[in-house]
């Protein structure tokens, strides 16, 4: 078992640091020799450790290793017969082969230069999670590590995740090949959740969690939402409680439910702990499933006009007001007193004259539901009709809130 006192690094940090065999010193570190796999970022599988004297030079096993600190790295081998490095053996040189490339887009036009890599410790494992192209990175191998870690901050896209990286070339080698990425330049600091979603569930669990790790907040929780429940439940069970709260707080509360249920209860309860306060009772309603009532799943932020606004105004003031909303498909018209008078699809708002009004675009042909029906009237519903969002009203047709087929889809209900 390896000990790390830092769960992430770059390269240049670590490189030289002295190494031992238990408490022998026999050199510094030189390269690690990583491992590429299809589809997945690489993986640590040895340390290149040079001897002083001319000795030669030493492949250590990664799973040999069981200490990395601030200062030093300790394997648990006692002698380095049978350790040394094979110059014929085909490997992979991180520091040797990656560092100072150039990063080439799908075009072959030249982005950046690889000024560091990034590495991440999850589950005993090492990976390469990103190459780094900020050139304030290089004061670090100048010995200013603190300098350039606050000028980095900001100069805003400094990396690539790892994978944007095409395979790495046969010819790769210390002064021949460079790094070429899948995307163009434009597009390399742009992915799309439902995209991550598909790469996070062909990955295995480490790979899985080391790239999950190093997405942003928003985005990474945009991507939970997208990733089937199996890997949802698995990604949420393997962070830190108040990354997963962080995490969950950007979404609905009946995705949150639905991802909490799947948990044992003692899980769920510690992380519904950190839950925002006006969402913990539905949440902890909905996981208890004491209630299924629909209403507990719909929202009230929705957009809402009087029949005669005009197109021109709505689209004019979309931008501003839909940032606040959870439903931005729709357009709600009702009266004064709140009654739900018809719909505006948001393509038919777009396809509309600019003069025209609401009322003269608008669906009054309502399909609702009521307050008192289940999640189960509501799934029946979204099936039937295809619908994104559906209103519930009340026996005078007063809007009592939407429900969005994004927050309900794949939600079991309970069956009685």
């Amino acid at each position: 078992m390896v000990t790390l006192l830092d769960r992430e690094f770059y390269l240049t940090e670590i490189v030289g640091r002295r190494v031992y065999l238990k408490t022998r010193s026999i050199g510094k570190l030189k390269d690690f020799v990583i491992q590429e796999n299809a589809g997945k970022v690489p993986e640590v599988t040895h340390l290149l450790v040079h001897q002083p004297y001319g000795d030669p030079l030493l492949l250590l096993p990664w799973d040999k290793i069981t200490l990395i600190s601030n200062t030093e790295i300790v394997s648990e081998i006692t002698s380095a017969d049978g350790y040394e490095l094979n110059p014929l053996d085909n490997h992979i040189f991180l520091k040797d082969y990656i560092l100072d490339k150039k990063i080439l887009d799908m075009d072959g036009h030249e982005v950046e230069v690889v000024y560091d890599v990034k590495l991440l410790f999850q589950n005993e494992r090492l990976f390469v999670t990103d190459v780094d192209f900020n050139r304030f990175r290089i004061l670090r191998r100048m010995g200013f590590k603190n300098l350039a870690n606050y000028l980095a901050r900001y100069k805003e896209g400094g990396s690539i995740s790892w994978l944007y990286v095409q395979p790495l070339p046969d010819t790769i080698g210390s002064f021949e090949g460079n790094v070429k990425l899948n995307v163009l330049k434009e597009n390399i600091n742009d992915i799309h959740p439902v995209d991550l979603a598909d790469i996070l569930e062909e990955l295995e669990g480490s790979q899985r969690m080391a790239v999950f790790n190093q997405i942003e907040p928003e985005l990474a929780s945009d991507t939970l939402e997208e990733v089937e429940p199996r890997v949802q439940r698995e990604l949420i069970r393997s962070m830190e409680k108040e990354r997963a709260a962080e995490l969950i707080n950007e979404m609905s509360p009946a995705q949150v439910a639905d991802i909490l249920s799947a948990l044992p209860a003692s899980e769920a309860d510690e992380i519904i702990e950190f839950v925002d306060v006006e969402n913990k009772q539905r949440v902890q309603q909905m996981i208890d499933q004491h209630d299924e009532n629909i209403m507990l799943y719909s929202t009230q932020l929705v957009i809402k006009r009087p029949h005669d606004t005009i197109v021109r105004n709505v689209i004019n003031n979309y931008r501003d007001v839909a940032g606040d909303m959870d439903v931005i498909m729709y357009v709600y018209v009702v009266n004064e007193e709140n009654i739900l008078q018809g719909v505006v699809d948001l393509r038919e708002l777009i396809a509309a004259e600019p003069e025209q009004t609401l009322g003269e675009i608008m669906t009054d042909n309502l399909i609702t539901l009521s307050a008192d029906e289940t999640l189960h009237d509501g799934l029946d519903m979204f099936e039937r009709y295809s619908f994104r969002a559906i209103p519930i009203t009340d026996e005078s047709d007063h809007l009592l809130g939407v429900v969005s087929f994004h927050d309900i889809k794949g939600i079991k209900p309970r069956l009685d």
